[in-house]
């Protein structure tokens, strides 16, 4: 969703680079593009003048440290501000010790907060806290069915009275019922409207001033922009708000309301939607949401990702074949599907630092190689599978599953080829060793780290054995993006 501020901010970089020193005059052209990029993403008016504001008066102040570049120096004091303005540091949610927590979800209709409830359940969930979710949202057709279905989804019990019952008693039922079995976390979810009215207003009080919640938590569509934060400031001024959950940020929204909520309404941001998955909530950090928008990627919730999807003694024993050479197909073909739970592959690279300037169309190519391999991959018998080198003896072999797969004999063998490349350089970097690295799957996503502009990083050849290709090759490279299998 921030692709376009990205870019923005990037052009203000620009402004700054090839300059001595930050001053007076070369600075006012890079802010004019980074309040250019605050407005296209929606951000509040009054927020893109406290933050020109305070990024003018911090540049002018600031030393130039030596060795670094003007427009670097310039950056950190736009992350820095970019941080203060999302909350500094992340909230977690209420938890109190020896009592049921009741969290109360409020929000308009259509913005996911029925999803958002199951999300944080099954969140909570992983932390090892029990979970009972209320349905108190009897005027929404099919709203108390849509909350059981999630609730038998993620294996978390919904307490309900039909659809005839008052929401206020349903809500003071559902909570009694939480603390007689001793559950953790009761959330509650509330009815929502197409837009603010009294009525709505009226109901939530008395829910809130019966059941006396711990947290109340507004669910805020994100592709409202800065709507969002006057949205959460009513909210917050009427009922009394705790946080926020940013919904569909993963969408085409331009990140107004990530960068608006906290200074307009006062209220954090606790957790973000980032996909329709109810495994797609995150909790909100604002350091590492700062990162993405200035396209350094987000290393840490791409560790915290795998670690809810390895196995470390899976991970263990993958260690020990790679450096004894012995990673093989099922390996790989373990590999991709662990990749494809963590989320998309579009996903996953723009947490990687470098990784966020590829195209949609590079990172389509992308997954449309990976499924390729897997499909070829299938068709191997597990003994071919166990012993990739039974394939580069036999073409024969080859031709069976490129017919199974329904590609090319060259694809199979280049699959072969360069899984044999890959399994030897693995093997050389577990010992110590940093070879050039060859272009794995022609060069593409699995062996080619890329960077803005889409040139090889430093200190990476990036080339089949270490070769830089000739200047049409480079052309074809660039345009295409990944090569073909």
């Amino acid at each position: 969703m921030f692709d376009a501020l990205s870019d923005r901010l990037e052009s203000a970089w620009k402004k700054l680079r090839g300059q001595d020193k930050i001053s007076q005059s070369n600075i006012q052209d890079a802010l004019r593009e980074v309040r250019r990029a605050l407005l296209e993403a929606d951000v509040n008016l009054q927020v893109v003048k406290d933050f020109i504001s305070e990024v003018e008066t911090k540049a002018q102040g600031a030393e130039v440290i030596t060795g670094v570049r003007p427009d670097q120096q310039f950056i950190k004091i736009v992350y820095d501000e970019l941080v203060q303005v999302m909350g500094e540091e992340n909230i977690p949610l209420a938890e109190v010790e020896g009592k049921t927590t009741i969290v109360l979800m409020a929000g308009l209709q259509g913005t996911g907060k029925t999803t958002a409830t199951a999300k944080l359940a099954l969140h909570l969930r992983k932390l090892n806290r029990s979970c009972l979710l209320v349905a108190t949202d009897v005027y929404r057709p099919a709203a108390i069915e849509q909350l059981l279905t999630l609730g038998k989804q993620i294996d978390v019990p919904v307490f309900e009275l039909g659809s005839d019952a008052d929401p206020v008693e349903i809500a003071r039922q559902g909570v009694e019922h939480a603390r007689a079995e001793g559950i953790n976390t009761v959330i509650v979810d509330t009815a929502g409207r197409l837009q603010i009215d009294q009525d709505m207003m009226a109901e939530l009080s008395r829910i809130k001033s019966t059941i006396e919640p711990d947290e109340t938590l507004l669910v805020v569509d994100s592709m409202t922009g800065q709507e969002a934060a006057n949205l959460t400031r009513t909210f917050h001024d009427q009922i009394g708000i705790t946080g926020a959950i940013l919904t569909k940020l993963d969408g085409d929204s331009r990140g107004g309301a990530a960068l608006s909520v906290r200074q307009i309404s006062g209220a954090p941001i606790k957790f973000v939607g980032v996909g329709e998955k109810v495994e797609a909530l995150q909790p909100f950090y604002p350091e590492r949401m700062a990162s993405r928008i200035l396209g350094m990627g987000d290393v840490l919730t791409l560790v915290e990702k795998a670690q809810e999807e390895i196995d470390l003694a899976d991970a263990e024993q993958m260690q020990e074949k790679i450096l004894s050479a012995k990673f093989d197909f099922t390996d790989f073909l373990k590999q991709l599907r662990l990749m494809k739970n963590m989320g998309s592959l579009g996903g996953i690279m723009k947490l990687i630092p470098g990784m966020g300037k590829l195209s949609d169309d590079q990172l389509k190519q992308g997954e449309t190689q990976l499924k390729r391999c897997e499909a070829m991959i299938n068709s191997m018998t597990k003994q071919e599978r166990r012993n990739p080198d039974l394939l580069a003896s036999s073409p024969s072999r080859r031709r069976r599953i490129a017919s199974g797969a329904g590609y090319r004999e060259s694809d199979v063998s280049k699959l072969v080829g360069d899984f044999q490349k890959m399994r030897s350089l693995m093997q050389q970097m577990g010992q110590g060793k940093f070879p050039g690295m060859p272009g794995m799957f022609g060069g593409g996503v699995m062996g080619n780290p890329l960077v803005a502009g889409n040139r090889p990083a430093p200190g990476w050849r990036g080339y089949p054995g270490g070769v830089p290709p000739t200047k049409k090759k480079k052309k074809e490279k660039k345009k295409k993006g990944f090569g073909t299998l």
